[in-house]
């Protein structure tokens, strides 16, 4: 494993780039990821300038893809103030106002009760994924360990918790770590409501942003971070914005702009 020093402001810190490994978003593809020594200890200002140069933290550890001959990874954010809700979200939206929402420290989470949630939506809806089976350890290390005041945005339907949002707090934004809910409630559409939830939470504090971590445009299970618009889009180095939904082959057009490590020259006028 070899030392690695990116571009950014932050280049007093040190970093290490992995070996290639299969990629956790397309397959046949493999992926290396840059992270922070997790000697380091970071607060929400570190954080936050980690987070504009495409970082993300996933327990202890804050990391970036950094992948030969792709860069579909890309850091995506929604400008709160901006955005308005499409008639999915709307419908999502109002399907839920019966739950009680409640804002509760990471590190406070319960066996009985959190990681319960947690277990049945892992084993229930990711019964393919690499983190099948859940576990407490599992759990533990991912969202209640944290170099921030990491929080939980807790939904309630009277007194059973039926969705959880774990989130970071950074100085321009909210970011998204992982959502989880009640896998008999998928008629909710709760995954989308947590995000309207997240983006209203922001305007609450007077933060621009939310951080919806990666979409990957080649990637299906992650076509719905692209759903919120204006959606703005970290590539070669810039925030851009997606000012519309993009359509499929717009999409698949954008995505294969990105396989290759040389800056795309993609100047759709869609993307400013």
């Amino acid at each position: 494993m070899n030392s690695y020093h990116p571009k950014s402001l932050l280049n007093d810190l040190q970093y290490y780039i992995t070996p290639p490994h299969s990629c956790s978003y397309l397959e046949k593809k493999s992926a290396r990821m840059v992270f922070l020594d997790p000697a380091h200890r970071i607060d929400v200002v570190s954080l936050s300038e980690l987070s504009r140069v495409g970082f993300r933290r996933s327990g202890d550890f804050v990391y970036r893809p950094e992948c030969h001959l792709c860069r579909q990874c890309l850091s995506c954010r929604i400008p709160v103030n901006d955005f308005e809700m499409n008639s999915t979200q709307r419908k999502a939206w109002k399907r839920n106002q019966d739950l009680t929402l409640k804002i509760t420290r990471a590190q406070d989470a319960s066996e009985e009760i959190h990681y319960a949630l947690y277990e049945r939506y892992i084993n229930e809806r990711h019964a393919d994924g690499d983190m099948f089976p859940a576990n407490l350890d599992q759990f533990e290390k991912f969202l209640m360990q944290s170099c921030t005041d990491s929080f939980f945005l807790e939904f309630w339907q009277e007194d059973k918790l039926i969705c959880v949002s774990s989130c970071d707090p950074l100085d321009d934004g909210i970011s998204a770590v992982y959502t989880f809910f009640d896998p008999d409630q998928s008629r909710r559409s709760l995954g989308v409501f947590a995000v309207l939830k997240q983006i209203e939470h922001a305007r609450a504090l007077g933060l621009p942003y939310v951080y919806l971590g990666y979409w990957v445009p080649h990637s299906h299970k992650m076509n719905y971070k692209s759903q919120y618009v204006p959606l703005e889009l970290l590539i070669d180095g810039q925030w851009r914005r997606l000012n519309r939904l993009l359509n499929r082959e717009e999409i698949q057009q954008l995505g294969n702009s990105l396989m290759s490590t040389l800056p795309s020259g993609w100047n759709n006028p869609i993307i400013k």
